[in-house]
């Protein structure tokens, strides 16, 4: 219970200081996002939190604005069981159309994270933790796949920085299990540490 309090307090701190000095950073990619296509700065997507509570996730937009189908797609994920192993969600290789030019640049960097500073001062997210996956995966969880829901979703954690988005899903719920397992704020600091590192020299993309 202390430990928890401590991310807490660890996680409005260095939100709020983060969100004061890159504010600068946030009005200059707001403007170059807007200057491109016109079209909406945020995305926001609904994601499982903490006990599969669902909440908008913040990004800066990378893609091209959609035109919004007039029928509902249907869920392409239905597994009967549980999620398979081998499944991944994407890949950061190859060529995406749909990607805008300054978007290239803020997935190379993870600067399209940066808006969830808010999510974690709103106590959705926290610094540190598993990614929050979109719902419609989760909706497909077995038991041992939900158990990387006990713990709030984080900006980064362990698996990101152990493979980021270049792994199947086997091995990332592996490596959140093993971080629910293991949480500390000695571990949440060498994750932080980490992912400075590989942001700084553009590996992957969170």
């Amino acid at each position: 219970m202390l430990g928890n309090t401590i991310k807490r307090i660890i996680d409005i701190i260095f939100s709020l200081i983060a969100i004061t000095l890159l504010s600068p950073l946030f009005i200059i990619l707001a403007v170059l996002i807007k200057k491109e296509d016109g079209g909406p700065i945020l995305f926001k997507q609904l994601r499982a939190g903490k006990n599969d509570v669902g909440f908008y996730i913040y990004k800066f937009r990378s893609m091209k604005v959609q035109k919004k189908s007039l029928t509902n797609k249907e869920n392409p994920y239905k597994w009967p069981d549980r999620v398979p192993d081998d499944f991944v969600f994407k890949t950061t290789q190859g060529f995406n159309p749909n990607v805008t030019e300054i978007g290239k640049i803020l997935r190379k960097y993870s600067l399209d994270e940066l808006p969830q500073f808010f999510n974690v001062l709103k106590g959705e997210m926290s610094l540190v933790g598993p990614r929050p996956e979109i719902v419609e995966i989760t909706n497909c969880y077995d038991e041992e796949q939900k158990q990387r829901l006990h713990v709030k979703p984080g900006i980064t954690g362990w698996a990101q920085v152990n493979g980021r988005s270049d792994m199947n899903h086997g091995t990332k719920i592996q490596l959140d299990l093993y971080y629910v397992q293991k949480k500390s704020i000695f571990l949440d600091i060498k994750i932080l540490f980490m992912t400075v590192f590989q942001t700084l020299f553009g590996k992957g993309a969170i």
